[in-house]
């Protein structure tokens, strides 16, 4: 096939050995010109020779199973426990459960979320980390202890709640934090407990102290916090447990 251009020639080399009309346009030229010379057609009749002794060949049913086996017989399929199982799709199936159930714990979050609760779960961490020693003793009875707040740290309506009013106290210590603004921190002798006093977020349209009903929980790392705002000021009560330790307290 000396006359044929290299691109004709590879085309023919690939021609098929059947007797049937190529489909592409540039092969059937690359046939119909390969068809003149000697050698094409002795390439062709060999190869269809080989065509047929391999047809003829018997393939033993041990060689037949291994293919089988392999998915590498026409026709096989995939049972549906089988592709179920398939590690590929196992992982994607893994990866979609644990996007759900990130998705649910967030929406979990934002339905038992309230104004403040950033900075409760921060103050959480900062009772998780306080020392008794950093109080300025005072033992009293809690709820006396808003005339104190205001007379030397000059803080108004910071006062605990009748529900933890007459817990006796081992000190108090005022702070200042960027976010909380003013924190008051109160130590209990009781179960170790501590309470926090701290300005409610502001709505950002009319500036007035956000507010909701009732005591919300919290919790971060082993803490739990009850927390109830009145007049602009959030309350939390913290303490090294669960719910059922706080409970009783505001049962009452």
């Amino acid at each position: 096939m000396k006359r044929l251009s290299r691109g004709l020639r590879a085309l023919a080399d690939c021609a098929p050995i059947e007797n049937t009309k190529a489909p592409d346009h540039r092969m059937r030229t690359a046939v119909s010109r390969a068809k003149r010379t000697e050698d094409f057609g002795t390439q062709q009749a060999f190869d269809r020779a080989v065509a047929k002794l391999v047809e003829a060949t018997p393939v033993s049913s041990e060689i037949r199973h291994w293919f089988a086996n392999e998915k590498m017989a026409e026709g096989t399929k995939r049972s549906w426990r089988k592709t179920a199982f398939h590690p590929a799709i196992l992982a994607i199936g893994i990866a979609l459960a644990v996007i759900a159930v990130v998705v649910w714990i967030k929406f979990a979050e934002q339905m038992h979320a309230f104004p403040g609760t950033a900075t409760a779960k921060k103050l959480l961490n900062v009772a998780a980390m306080t020392r008794p020693s950093e109080f300025e003793p005072v033992q009293t009875e809690a709820g006396t202890l808003n005339d104190l707040f205001f007379m030397k740290y000059r803080l108004e309506h910071y006062d605990v709640p009748r529900e933890f009013s007459q817990q006796r106290t081992i000190g108090v210590r005022k702070f200042d934090d960027e976010e909380a603004g003013q924190v008051a921190q109160i130590g209990l002798a009781e179960k170790r407990m501590q309470l926090f006093l701290f300005p409610a977020p502001r709505d950002s349209k009319t500036g007035k102290p956000e507010e909701f009903a009732g005591w919300r929980y919290i919790e971060q790392e082993g803490w739990t916090g009850a927390v109830q705002v009145r007049n602009g000021i959030l309350f939390m009560a913290a303490v090294r447990g669960t719910k059922k330790d706080l409970a009783p307290y505001l049962a009452k």
